[in-house]
């Protein structure tokens, strides 16, 4: 069926999805027990504590996606206070109050910059039954530490394993879009036919997270007239602003753009193309990285381009799918998250089957083709976000893909 994004569905056209629900309200697609450190001191640690829950071990929790690490190389050698710590703090819990987070344990060896009753106390994550701290210098060290993390986690599968699925509205989904905005290829049909499935969402009362501000610069003013509110349009032009000033004089992609003024005009025609991704919905809120989204529709999340360190920021904020578009092939997932992979040829989509997941070659046909594919990708959204599961989960992929932003001068 087609639907508009101009106005709501009615109720007897409502689409829905066999979602996760938890105590609190909140819906998830995905039912992880994550391991966390607040500086890197605790990566081999917080690795060998979820390797231990292996496929075969969590057999007996059925209702248990997989105990993933979620370990990163920053939280020491910076500062102890100021945007970037505030920045990494902000993403780590953003990530353990996902709602594909069931239950969380937070490893320290204990002299980190950032501490962990620091980024406890700051962030207001109180410890309890599925929340749990392990200090290594307060334990005796790296063995006993693993010990009982595996003892901790252990504790707290039956505690989450009993999840049911149950019928949900699509409009509990949040999405989190992702794509190379120099990609010609996806721009010509995997971003508009994804687009075309976001209108459908955003209709539905869903949530869209655009993101990677330098490369919607270039029509940075086509998204202001879409604001909602010319606060909303203000709040992404400075966004914007930032980020020339932080790339004056630099040899990242905008940093080169502002030094070829020749070349604007081609960037800004693919800029243009790959931001259908988004939809044609008005633009509803802008955040900063990581920052909670509680605005529905879509909306603007501040991040680089790089789409390992953007898709964390967008997690961070409560998306529980991530759709990347690609004209290229892409090997890329992002766990707590569903990541679905959208190929902007054929003939890549027979290339890389194992790793994408929709075909939308059939864009190049025009706009009805559009139309069809977004309504395709639109219930593939909802029957991965039901649980079955994705290329990238098959192949295990997304537990090196959580890169916090390290927007900071490390020491």
């Amino acid at each position: 069926m087609t639907l508009s994004a101009s106005a709501p569905v009615p109720s007897s056209r409502l689409a829905t999805f066999n979602g996760i629900v938890r105590a609190d309200g909140r819906v998830a697609t995905r039912n992880y027990i994550g391991i966390f450190v607040v500086g890197n001191c605790g990566a081999t640690v917080a690795r060998k504590i979820a390797d231990w829950f292996t496929e075969a071990r969590l057999t007996a929790w059925p209702g248990v996606d997989g105990v993933v690490p979620f370990v990163h190389e920053i939280g020491c050698g910076m500062e102890m206070t100021g945007e970037p710590m505030n920045l990494l703090r902000r993403t780590i819990a953003g990530t353990i109050r996902n709602p594909n987070i069931a239950g969380a344990l937070v490893i320290a060896l204990g002299c980190e910059r950032n501490n962990i009753d620091g980024f406890l106390e700051q962030e207001k994550l109180a410890q309890g039954p599925l929340l749990k701290r392990l200090v290594m210098q307060e334990l005796g060290g790296t063995q006993r530490t693993i010990e009982l993390g595996i003892a901790a986690v252990s504790e707290m599968l039956p505690l989450v394993a009993n999840v049911r699925r149950e019928p949900v509205a699509a409009r509990h989904l949040t999405v989190g879009l992702q794509a190379d905005p120099d990609d010609e290829q996806a721009a010509a049909t995997a971003s508009p036919a994804l687009g075309a499935a976001m209108d459908l969402l955003v209709a539905q009362g869903g949530t869209v997270i655009l993101s990677g501000t330098a490369g919607i610069a270039p029509v940075a003013a086509a998204f202001q007239a879409r604001a909602e509110q010319p606060a909303v349009g203000e709040q992404l032009a400075q966004r914007v602003q930032w980020w020339h000033g932080y790339s004056e004089g630099r040899t990242n992609r905008l940093g080169l753009r502002l030094t070829q003024p020749a070349a604007h005009d081609q960037h800004a025609r693919l800029a243009e193309a790959n931001a259908r991704r988004a939809g044609s919905a008005p633009l509803q809120a802008v955040y900063e990285y990581a920052q909670p989204v509680v605005r529905s529709g879509l909306v603007f999340m501040d991040t680089p381009i790089y789409e390992a360190v953007s898709a964390t920021g967008q997690i961070a904020g409560g998306a529980t799918l991530i759709c990347v578009a690609t004209g290229t092939g892409s090997g890329f997932g992002a766990l707590p998250a569903t990541t679905i992979k959208l190929a902007a040829s054929s003939a890549l989509y027979a290339a890389m089957e194992d790793d994408l997941d929709v075909d939308c070659g059939a864009a190049a046909d025009g706009p009805e083709a559009v139309a069809r594919l977004g309504q395709e990708i639109f219930a593939r959204l909802l029957r991965h976000a039901s649980g079955d599961k994705t290329k990238a989960e098959e192949l295990a992929l997304g537990e090196n893909e959580f890169v916090p932003w390290p927007i900071g001068v490390l020491a």
